[in-house]
């Protein structure tokens, strides 16, 4: 099928080929094609608006929800395209301080919904970057295999896998409660 438009020609009905040309097909019929203008298609009406989407009936689902309320490893959450909200618990494997904390930084939550059951969160979502990062663990690890850098502004603290470490910032204080002890094969002040 050919579509005539100006292909940037300049010329006004030039062809285009949509679809590969047929070798076998004969000329008389390439010819029948109806020829469509780029002035035919600018000229037909837009396509009617889509309609609003509705809300599924409850069923076999997982869903998006934001956390009004939590208590123990229960939670009360906002279905989207649900009315109201919704009482719903925590699955076993999923620690509550967590869906709290998505709660306080307006992240979603994934809810499973299945049939005669109440709905049950399964993760939390992070949708944006955040704009601060708290760290709360029994150990916390970070390992680079080349260098670690932490960095804030002109101060930063670098770690080489060589073992070099250097400390950079325009006022460095240090302080010990005990004894303070530095120790080196050479130790250089100024």
């Amino acid at each position: 099928m050919a579509t005539r438009f100006d292909g940037g020609s300049g010329e006004a009905g030039a062809s285009l080929s949509l679809a590969a040309p047929d070798a076998e097909a004969p000329a008389e019929e390439a010819s029948e094609s109806p020829r469509v203008t780029l002035d035919d298609v600018l000229a037909e009406p837009a396509a009617a608006p889509l309609p609003a989407r509705k809300a599924q009936p409850l069923g076999a689902a997982m869903r998006t929800a934001r956390v009004a309320a939590i208590a123990g490893r229960m939670a009360s959450i906002h279905l989207r395209g649900a009315e109201g909200p919704v009482d719903a618990q925590i699955a076993s494997d999923v620690d509550p301080e967590v869906i709290a904390d998505a709660r306080a930084r307006g992240d979603a939550v994934l809810v499973e919904l299945c049939e005669g059951e109440p709905p049950l969160i399964v993760a939390a979502l992070t949708t944006q970057r955040p704009k601060a990062l708290h760290l709360k663990a029994t150990t916390i690890s970070i390992e680079g295999d080349e260098e670690l850098l932490l960095r804030s502004g002109s101060g930063a603290l670098r770690i080489r896998k060589n073992g070099d470490i250097e400390v950079v910032g325009s006022r460095i204080s240090a302080a010990s409660r005990g004894l303070f002890r530095i120790v080196g094969r050479l130790l250089r002040l100024n």
